[in-house]
């Protein structure tokens, strides 16, 4: 399957086969792409919270709406960020770049979000998109079905996953091998609605 047949085939599955395991490598290699995805500063600083123990995946359960696929999904991951990633030493993403890219980088990040809590709250939130989306593709590319998911209490959810203080959740994402299709496809609003040529009418 192309890119374009996985962006067309991708559906939000919320049925799947509760035997299902998935192999080491498989959950390896999903992982492993979904870190290709792009983030500010090359920060990283999107957590993948995974969850494959079945106490906790029923406790999540109970906290997300009875949704059968928190647990019945071969994996569920649960997308977070770091809110301090800023503030670490930017040789750790970029001490393999040439050096007068380190010395155009590394000095820029910190200044950049220090003291402007909305702008980093935004990243956070843009940054764990962006993977979840890329783990979405690469999953279906995999043969594999998902779902992202916000329906659930975000503060009972930190709790049981013991989030710390200084991370945000952003949403779920359930992995498996799908037993029923989804409904059929929502329509797409008209481009006359969300596209917008330049620049907003005054």
């Amino acid at each position: 399957m192309n890119t374009l047949e996985t962006i067309e085939n991708r559906r939000s599955v919320k049925h799947y086969d509760p035997e299902h395991v998935m192999p080491e490598g498989d959950l390896a290699r999903l992982i492993e792409l979904t870190k290709l995805a792009p983030s500010s500063f090359n920060m990283q600083n999107y957590r993948l919270v995974v969850v494959r123990d079945a106490e906790l995946r029923k406790k999540l359960r109970a906290v997300a709406w009875d949704q059968a696929q928190v647990t019945d999904a071969s994996v569920l991951f649960i997308m977070c960020a770091d809110l301090k990633a800023h503030e670490e030493d930017p040789a750790v993403y970029w001490s393999h770049a040439p050096q007068e890219v380190q010395d155009i980088l590394g000095p820029a990040i910190r200044p950049f979000y220090e003291g402007k809590d909305q702008l980093i709250r935004d990243e956070a939130i843009r940054s764990s998109a962006l993977a979840g989306m890329t783990l979405m593709l690469a999953a279906k590319g995999m043969g594999y079905d998902s779902c992202p998911m916000v329906g659930f209490d975000p503060e009972a959810v930190a709790e049981l996953i013991q989030l710390p203080d200084d991370h945000a959740l952003s949403f779920m994402i359930a992995v498996g091998k799908e037993t029923k299709p989804a409904w059929p496809r929502g329509a797409r609003l008209p481009d006359s609605k969300v596209v917008i040529q330049d620049r907003f009418e005054a």
